[in-house]
This record gives structure tokens, C-alpha cells and sequence, in this order.
């Protein structure tokens, strides 16, 4: 039977031990090959009996798994002896550490945990965990409130039941998308799976609520190029027949001359993203990013606070690097010379991924083009009419599968090559890792977003001079409206591809296939593992939890929230709709990954962490690059400086009349290039010249067709703009983060609080051990052997009572000098 004081009764069904006492706090899971000498099912425990501590406790919660992966069936020999001897050491470990086990002998082992109040309380004192500077009492009883122990013991117990009910709340109240309205419960989170995952989510929810008025301001962005978009006069004059701009052809020989008014809906699409309004856009979004970051900061030490991470130490988890095939390395003893061939290793396959990326990227490149002068061949003009939307379209999409298919291979290169740098600790490897992902995963998705704003267009030259590949495939061109439409569409196909594709396919369904094969394997197997297993014995909590798939990290979740992050901010002055996409889609993550964590996977290892580490410094670094990237779209992607530039400098009546016309050169047909002209064209063959869009001088000028002065003119604002915006936005941020303070004032006000009433407390207590002993009887020296002996008590206690008050001084000044500036003392 089980002592009343120190443990319950299992109830039917629960977590325990064979003694129905203990319960189950952690279980383990070892593959390993079953001997025939060996029974079907037997429990090894250290503790049937009596237990070896004297105050054992139970965990109410659902026990953890932890999967040892040692291949079953191989056989037996020095390989499977060694890892039985590995696994007798590390539980010997944990016995000596104070832990029990059971253990059951099967193919598939599960070796059962259970940690006593002792171990609890003694690592508690290890972590500094706080606890309550007065006592109370939860019981009646007057002997048990005087007994700090069982106090303690009953409370703990009482909030281990009320644990037991944190499945059914998170189900209900966090994974669940009926309460997608609703504010996470964080604490609950963090009770349940640990301070690491309880900040992830803290963090995305901050994200998620921030992107509520960047997504506001991007819908009024919108809204206002669509409500203007009739009075733009560039757009007007795009669409207006009347002004007949003969376009020269977009090909050789097979394309003919066209009209510029057929491009009148690209223009005015493209002025629903490049406005006026799109400049405001890109500061507030600096701004925004800024804002972002001190509220997380904010956030986070509210959090630190609440959950008692503020006094934690900054130190590196011990655990020494493993492999793939759980092999420890000691990394101490190696030297430079031989972490040498991994990091040439590390470097050139880095080399060799940003290789594949560009390859990947100019293949892409390579299909628009040919594609392009295959269409044009076409002798239906309506078809031709569509061919650059065509292939715009059909590109992005194929621009989409190499960014998904080359995301998942990216991740196991990371991994492998970190893994040759041999890291000391397993907190290494992992911050290793990130990075590495990071830099290949984000290259990877915004790599064929920064070919289309800053490349594309830029080096195909002119009419009877192109730059081709192949020496036969010019180079392609921006339309006419400028590139800005084009990054418009090549961000949102691969941003919403992404998040639909990943969030769909990827944490659904592929998990779920894993799930049907796995049991279909297990069914077609079945052999040795279903004789092994006992028919008579009850399934328990653990066998079904095993079942489930295994955690693999939250650097998977991070990673695809930090992408987001980065079509949100990197490129948001050319398709202002990305936070508004961004928020539709992190509505539904939370809710996905809530049921996922709560339901799916294996309940992971409680982890404390006390900041969300190095992703901080990669959102910070995204930050700051994104003022760069904008700076640089609204330059020389859209068309706002050109837009200024003639206004206040070339035009007559200082209004925008005119625009496209100045910003198209002129070309003499006759300087076309042999074999190069039009094959057969719909237009007068007198036509002597055509237009095409670039500051150059005329053809009847004495330097024909070199750069024109309005085109320095124009490179000199974009250029001045660059500078101007970077450093207005950089300025504005330092603001905004020297403006909010990195913690709350109702933080520092708690904290005073706190202090305050640890000082009465401690002050209390000191002068009620002074009343006690001011309250014992005065003695008189009367000379004798026994007077003398009562005269020294007497000096002693007055020597105890000026020591008291002395430590109750230095209590004050030390508690004193720990507050801030010491305001609350007026």
C-alpha cells in the first residue's frame, strides 16, 4: 500500500508502476534484437518494493517518449553488445542520480521513469526555481500547516491534478479554429510543453496581431491606386490609341511591330501596386519591422518574468554532439587540423548550393526566352498578344516547384554538412544549423524575386544592338510599365505556393501518409514483433503515444515563419497585399500547429529557454536589409523617380503630361541588323521609326543612340533617393526603438513591488526572532559555578540579539542596493 502522505492510488487506467503507486514521468523506447531465452513480457523494477526514497511523488501529465533508434533484427554480435552496454550505463546513471525505473524485456522496449519528491526538490534548488515566500496552508489540519514538507507535497499534488486537465483546455482552447479570435493561452503552452515552445508561440502571436495594421495600411494602399487609377495620365496615355507609339518588336524576324495602347491593362495593374502611396508604404513598414521587434523584446521579459526565467543562466547545454547514428564525439580533444577537411567540406558545398540556386534561377531564365520566340511564331495574333503573360505565368509556377523541391533538399544538405564541423555541443550544432539552413532555404525562395526586380531588363541592350545567349535568344525585357507588376506576381505566386503547398501537403497530408505506411508496414511485418508482445497485456498510455509521429523540432516552424517574414518586409513596396496574405495564412498556422502539437506528435521534452536565441538576430539582420531592398524597388524597379524626375525638370506645365513619350527612344527601322527585321510585318513597310523604352538620343542625332542626359538625370535621383530613404529609415527605426523601452513600466513596477515585500517579509521575520529572544528571563552573575554558567547564556543571547540585528542591516542594504535608484523608499 502506498503511504497517504506521499503517494495516491493509480487511478483506472493511469500512468504508474507495477505497485500502482508511483507514477510514470518518463518513459523511454529502445529497438533492440529479443533472445529466445529470454520471457515474451517481464518488468525489471527498482522499486516493487518499498520505494529507495522516502518522499516519492507522482506526475499527473502525460508521460514523455524518448526514442533510442538502435535497428532491430541485426545480429548479434560486438555491435548490438556495445549499445546494451551504453544503455545499462546511462540508466545505472539515472538510479544513481535518484531515479527508478521498470523496465519491460521486448523487441520494442519501454523503459518506465519515475522521479521522487527528493530529486524534484533538489533539482528545483539547482534551477533556482522560485517559490512562495509565505507559507500556506491548503489543508485543516494545524499539525500539517506546521509542517512545511507535507504543505508543500499537498500543493504540489494539487497542481499536478489540475494538470492532468491541460490537454482537454489546450484542445479546446487553442487547438481549435473556432477560437482563431481568441488569444492564445500561453501559460498553458509553457505548463505543458516546456518555455522553448511556449516562446515560439508567444512570439508568433505577437507577429501575427502586428501584421493586423501592416495588413490595414497595405488594403489602403490598394484601394487607393484602384480608386486613382483612372486619373493616372501615365496610364491614360498607355491606353490611348490616338497617341499611336509603334512599338519596335520584341524578337527577331518571327515578331512584328505593336501597338503600345495593347499593354493598357499590364499599365494599369501596375499602377494599382506603384503609386504614390507605395513610398509611404515602405517607411511605415520600416517602421513597422522596428515596432516589431521592441514588442517582442517587451513581450518576451514580461514572459521571462512570469515564468521565472529571469535569473537563468546563460549556459551551454553540456550534452556532447552526436551524429546521425547517435555516436558521441569527444570535440574537445580535436584540433583545427582536424575540423579542417569539414569546414573546406562546409564551404565548398555552401558554394556548390548557391551554384545549384543560380543555375536553377538562369534555367528559369533560359525557358523564357525560348519559350518566348517559340510562341511568337505562332501566326495568330490574339495568341501572340498573350505570349508575355503566358510566360510570365507558366515561369513563376515552374519557379515555384524548384523553390519547394530544393527547400526540402537544402535542409538535409545543412544538416550534413554542419554535422562535418563536428560542433562541441548539441546547442551548437543547432544554432549551426540554423544559420546554414537559413542562408540556403532563404537564397533558395528569394533568389528568382531579386532576378526579376534588379536584373532582368537591365542588360538586353537596344533595337540593332541586343545582347543575346546562345547567339541566337535575345535577352528578355521589362514591359513597358516597368518590371515592378512582374516582382508583384513572381512574389505572390511563390509566397501564397509556399504557404498553401506547406501548410496543405506538407503538415497534413504528408504526415498522415507517414502514419498509413508506417501501420501497414507494421501489419505486413507483424513476425517477431506481434509473438513478442503479450496478448494478455492492457495497451497503455505510452504504446499509443509511441504511435504517434516523432517530434522533430521547432526549426522547421521557425524557418517557414521567418521566410514569411521576409516576403513581408524585403520586397513589400512592389505588392503592399503580402502582410494581408500573411496574416490569412499565420490565422490558420497557429490553429494547425496547435492541433498538430496537441494531438499528432509526441509530446516533446519541456525545454527551458529564456529567449527565442539566434532568430532574433536573424529577423533584426531581415529588418535591416529591408530597408536596403525597398530603397532599391522603389529607385529602380518602379517607376516613382522617373515619374518626379520629369515632372519637376522636363515637363513644360509641370504636370505629368508627356511622360510616355519622353520615356521612349526613338529607332530608325533601316539600322536594324541583317536577318533581324521583321519577316512579314501588319504595319506599313515605309515605317521608318519605331519606339522603345530607354533614355537615349535619336537616331538624327550627331551621338545616336547613346545615353541620353535625362538618363544621368534619372540615375542621379535614383541613386540620391537610395541614400535619402535608407538613412530616413534607419533614423526613424533608432527612433522608434530608443522611444520604447526594452521593459514595460508595469514590469518595473511589479518588480519594485516584489522587492519591497520580500523586505517586509525578511524585516518581519527578523524582529519576531528578536521578540522571542528579548522575551527570555534575565539572569543576575551571582559569583557561583551555576550563576556564572547563567551569566554567559545571558551574554550570549545579547551577543545573538546584536548579530540578528546586525544581519537584518546588511539584509536591508543588500535588498536596498538591488533596487533601482531606490525611488521606492520615498
Amino acid at each position: 500500500m502506498c503511504e497517504q502522505d506521499e503517494s495516491v492510488p493509480c487511478p483506472r487506467g493511469g500512468l504508474c508502476f507495477a505497485d500502482g503507486c508511483r507514477r510514470v514521468d518518463y518513459v523511454l523506447v529502445y529497438h533492440c534484437k529479443r533472445r529466445h531465452s529470454q520471457s515474451r513480457h517481464s518488468i525489471i523494477s527498482n522499486g516493487n518494493l518499498p520505494s529507495l526514497s522516502p518522499t516519492p511523488s507522482r506526475r499527473n501529465t502525460q508521460p514523455e517518449l524518448a526514442e533510442v533508434e538502435l535497428e532491430a533484427g541485426l545480429a548479434s554480435g560486438p555491435g548490438e553488445g556495445e549499445k546494451a552496454l551504453i544503455r545499462e550505463e546511462f540508466e545505472r546513471g539515472l538510479q544513481e542520480e535518484g531515479l527508478e525505473i521498470e523496465r519491460d524485456k521486448e523487441v520494442l522496449r519501454f523503459t518506465r521513469l519515475h522521479v521522487p519528491w527528493s530529486v524534484l526538490s533538489r533539482e528545483a534548488e539547482l534551477l533556482k526555481i522560485k517559490v512562495p515566500t509565505k507559507r500556506v496552508s491548503f489543508t485543516r489540519s494545524t499539525h500539517d500547516s506546521q509542517n512545511p514538507s507535507v504543505t508543500l507535497r499537498r500543493e504540489y499534488i494539487r497542481v499536478k491534478k489540475h494538470i492532468l486537465y491541460i490537454p482537454q483546455m489546450l484542445h479546446e482552447e487553442w487547438a481549435n479554429y473556432g477560437v482563431f479570435f481568441k488569444y492564445q493561452p500561453a501559460d498553458l503552452i509553457r505548463k505543458y510543453f516546456g518555455e522553448k515552445i511556449g516562446l515560439y508561440f508567444a512570439w508568433l502571436g505577437v507577429y501575427t496581431q502586428l501584421l493586423i495594421p501592416a495588413s490595414a495600411m497595405g488594403i489602403v494602399v490598394f484601394l487607393y491606386g484602384w480608386l486613382t487609377v483612372d486619373t493616372n495620365v501615365p496610364s491614360q496615355e498607355m491606353c490611348d490609341e490616338r497617341l499611336n507609339f509603334t512599338m519596335c518588336p520584341l524578337c527577331d524576324r518571327v515578331c512584328d511591330y505593336w501597338q503600345l495602347s495593347s499593354m493598357c491593362s499590364t499599365a494599369r495593374a501596375s499602377y494599382l501596386f506603384d503609386n504614390h502611396a507605395t513610398v509611404a508604404f515602405a517607411i511605415f513598414m520600416s517602421l513597422w519591422a522596428a515596432v516589431f521587434l521592441e514588442h517582442w523584446k517587451r513581450r518576451q521579459r514580461c514572459l521571462q518574468h512570469r515564468w521565472d526565467l529571469t535569473d537563468m543562466e546563460e549556459e551551454e547545454v553540456g550534452t556532447l554532439f552526436t551524429t546521425t547514428h547517435n555516436l558521441p564525439i569527444a570535440s574537445e580533444s580535436l584540433t583545427w587540423k582536424d575540423r579542417l577537411p569539414g569546414y573546406c567540406v562546409n564551404v565548398s558545398s555552401i558554394l556548390l548550393m548557391v551554384g545549384v540556386t543560380f543555375s536553377a534561377v538562369f534555367g528559369v531564365i533560359l525557358y523564357r526566352i525560348i519559350v518566348f520566340a517559340v510562341m511568337s511564331m505562332n501566326p495568330d495574333h490574339e495568341a501572340k498578344a498573350n505570349v508575355r503573360v503566358t510566360v510570365t505565368t507558366t515561369a513563376v509556377i515552374i519557379n515555384l516547384l524548384v523553390v519547394l523541391v530544393l527547400d526540402e533538399i537544402y535542409g538535409a544538405v545543412a544538416v550534413w554538412i554542419t554535422e562535418l564541423e563536428i560542433p562541441r555541443t548539441e546547442a551548437a550544432f543547432e544554432e549551426h544549423l540554423i544559420l546554414k539552413a537559413f542562408l540556403l532555404k532563404s537564397m533558395n525562395a528569394f533568389a528568382p524575386v531579386f532576378y526579376v526586380a534588379f536584373f532582368k531588363g537591365r542588360f538586353a541592350g537596344r533595337p540593332g544592338d541586343y545582347v543575346y545567349v546562345f547567339k541566337d535568344f535575345r535577352m528578355e525585357e521589362c514591359a513597358p510599365a516597368g518590371c515592378l507588376i512582374e516582382v508583384c506576381i513572381q512574389l505572390g505566386m511563390i509566397m501564397l505556393g509556399k504557404q498553401l503547398i506547406q501548410n496543405n501537403v506538407f503538415e497534413i497530408a504528408i504526415p498522415k501518409l507517414k502514419k498509413m505506411y508506417r501501420t501497414y508496414k507494421e501489419e505486413k511485418e507483424g513476425g517477431e514483433k506481434k509473438k513478442s508482445k503479450d496478448p494478455n497485456r492492457p495497451r497503455h498510455r505510452w504504446d499509443l503515444d509511441y504511435e504517434l509521429e516523432p517530434y522533430e523540432g521547432l526549426s522547421p516552424e521557425y524557418m517557414e515563419m521567418i521566410i514569411q517574414y521576409g516576403f513581408v518586409t524585403l520586397f513589400v513596396a512592389s505588392f503592399p497585399l503580402a502582410p494581408v496574405f500573411a496574416l490569412l495564412n499565420n490565422v490558420i498556422e497557429i490553429r494547425l500547429d496547435a492541433a498538430k502539437f496537441v494531438t499528432e506528435i509526441r509530446r516533446p521534452d519541456a525545454v527551458r529557454a529564456k529567449e527565442i536565441g539566434i532568430w532574433y538576430n536573424i529577423l533584426s539582420g531581415i529588418s535591416k536589409f529591408a530597408v536596403i531592398t525597398n530603397a532599391f524597388v522603389i529607385s529602380f524597379t518602379s517607376e516613382f523617380i522617373p515619374r518626379m524626375v520629369y515632372q519637376y525638370l522636363y515637363s513644360d506645365t509641370g504636370t505629368m503630361h508627356g511622360f510616355t513619350d519622353h520615356t521612349l527612344a526613338y529607332f530608325n527601322t533601316s539600322n536594324f541588323k541583317p536577318g533581324t527585321a521583321p519577316n512579314s510585318t501588319r504595319f506599313d513597310r515605309e515605317l521608318r521609326i519605331c519606339r522603345y523604352k530607354d533614355y537615349r538620343d535619336p537616331p538624327w542625332s550627331p551621338e545616336s543612340y547613346q545615353l541620353s542626359k535625362q538618363y544621368w538625370s534619372v540615375l542621379a535621383a535614383r541613386l540620391a533617393f537610395v541614400i535619402f530613404f535608407q538613412n530616413l529609415a534607419m533614423f526613424l527605426s533608432m527612433l522608434v526603438a530608443w522611444l520604447i523601452p526594452d521593459v514595460p513600466r508595469s514590469l518595473k513596477e511589479r518588480v519594485k513591488r516584489e522587492k519591497v515585500l520580500l523586505l517586509d517579509l525578511l524585516l518581519s521575520e527578523e524582529a519576531e526572532k528578536q521578540r522571542q529572544h528579548s522575551q527570555r528571563p534575565a539572569t543576575n552573575c551571582l559569583g557561583s559555578a551555576e550563576s556564572s554558567l547563567m551569566c554567559n547564556v545571558s551574554s550570549v543571547t545579547s551577543m545573538e540579539n546584536y548579530c540578528l540585528f546586525f544581519n537584518s542591516l546588511c539584509i536591508c542594504a543588500l535588498i536596498i542596493s538591488s533596487c533601482s535608484q531606490g525611488s521606492w523608499l520615498a
